[in-house]
């Protein structure tokens, strides 16, 4: 149970019945992390804005890189929601439910590229220690990998948005929906 009101679907009128409607049209099925929004509908739409153009915009990362980023540091977070959501999505681009499953353990255990060990070595030492990034570039094993400036980019918006995500869905405790990784359109 969230730890504030949530509107549900059938709860939802005016403008944030609109906003339900047009997410199920888009993305196939409302999630709780934006129901637990439902006192602010609009920031309902800027989460999504930010979430497709951190997620599905163009960019140097892959779909995958990035949400196995998501899978990384949800999992430094201990924030089992986005964790299960994230390598549901994540799985629908590697089709391997048991090195999906051993990323949320632990990323070092995985068979990875150098390429996204590097990627989740960095999402994992930006979410534990930010401070830490002030004072030792933490970019330049992504910059020695190949990885331009706009990929490095998209890699710590990725980070920072998981971050943001994480610590509204651990605060007010958002409910884990059920089948939270069927559903929806990758």
């Amino acid at each position: 149970m969230a730890r504030i009101k949530i509107k549900s679907y059938d709860e939802a009128t005016g403008r944030l019945k609109e906003i339900y409607d047009d997410l199920i049209d888009k993305r196939g099925k409302l999630a709780g992390v934006h129901c637990i929004q439902s006192l602010r509908p609009e920031s309902i739409v800027r989460h999504m804005d930010l979430y497709m153009e951190v997620m599905f915009s163009k960019s140097g990362l892959s779909r995958a890189e990035r949400e196995m980023m998501a899978v990384v540091v949800s999992s430094a977070n201990r924030c089992e929601y986005c964790q299960i959501h994230h390598a549901g999505a994540l799985n629908h681009y590697w089709k391997d439910e048991e090195k999906v499953l051993l990323l949320r353990r632990d990323y070092k255990m995985v068979e990875l590229t150098q390429r996204e060990q590097l990627l989740c070595r960095f999402a994992c030492e930006l979410t534990i220690d930010p401070g830490n990034a002030k004072d030792n570039d933490i970019t330049i094993p992504l910059r020695d990998t190949g990885l331009d400036d706009s990929a490095i980019l998209d890699a710590t918006l990725v980070v920072a948005y998981f971050n943001f995500v994480n610590r509204i869905v651990l605060a007010l405790d958002v409910p884990l929906e059920a089948n939270p990784d069927k559903g929806y359109r990758y």
